[in-house]
């Protein structure tokens, strides 16, 4: 299957990978909404930094990661004397980790507090709950400030989400040491239906379907660490509810570990 003509769906097993992927996608949308030069992007842009600030206020997300680069570091080692592994490549990602893990350390305090301190950001977080709620007669200064040069925008976005920079370098490297921990089998989900059966003893962290963009239908996966399901299903046709393929749909499977 071409890369760029194929689709992956992704399911994380458990929370905290389901979080990692959540930070993943709104930071990949604050970048590009932050580039954009419309007021309808910087509104997006601030929509998106609340939503991740949400997230941080309810996790302990540098603790979480840590673990989660400790974890690493020590499987790493654990791999160091084997044979085959490419020591010199190995010894640059223990330094990688060692390096995100040190600025992470040196973090004091909860991350992205001090964002709350711009007057302005906490007029536009309390007004965001109301649906509509930050129209220029509600928000005059946040009109003004989504009105002015494209420099001061992005100087204010780019000091707002300054917190969170080494929690997204570290999430991305977590999440494509995982991603790439494992390579893909050729499976056939028979009349659209697949099973997988996890070893308990192996540390699985997410489940890959990669399938080709040509196939009508989508991949629907449930289940826990130890067994997982997968459901090809064609999309909803009038309104109607998706349905299962009947057709033997060919699929690559990834079962990433780490």
């Amino acid at each position: 299957m071409s890369v760029n003509n194929t689709i992956t769906y992704e399911f994380p097993l458990n929370e905290r990978i389901r979080v990692f992927i959540r930070l993943e996608q709104l930071f990949q949308q604050f970048i590009h909404f932050s580039a954009g030069q419309t007021v309808a992007d910087k509104r997006a842009a601030i929509t998106v930094l609340l939503d991740i600030m949400s997230i941080f206020r309810r996790n302990d997300l540098k603790s979480e990661i840590l673990k989660e680069l400790d974890r690493h570091a020590a499987v790493l080692n654990k791999i160091a004397n084997s044979e085959g592994v490419d020591k010199e490549i190995l010894q640059n990602i223990l330094d990688e980790l060692a390096q995100i893990s040190k600025k992470l350390y040196s973090v004091t305090g909860k991350i992205g507090i001090n964002v709350m301190e711009s007057d302005l950001f906490q007029s536009i977080a309390q007004r965001s709950s109301i649906p509509g709620g930050t129209c220029s007669f509600d928000l005059p200064e946040y009109h003004y400030w989504l009105e002015q040069d494209e420099s001061i925008r992005l100087k204010d976005l780019q000091h707002w989400s300054s917190p969170f920079i080494d929690i997204h370098t570290a999430i991305d490297f977590i999440l494509n040491f995982i991603r790439n921990s494992r390579s893909a089998t050729q499976e056939i989900a028979v009349a659209g239906f697949f099973q997988i059966s996890l070893d308990r003893s192996q540390p699985f962290q997410l489940i890959k379907v990669t399938l080709d963009k040509s196939l009508p239908c989508f991949a629907e996966i449930s289940g826990g660490k130890h067994r997982c399901t997968i459901r090809f299903m064609e999309p909803a046709v009038d309104d109607k509810r998706p349905t299962q393929s009947t057709d033997d749909i060919p699929f690559a499977l990834t079962c990433c570990l780490f």
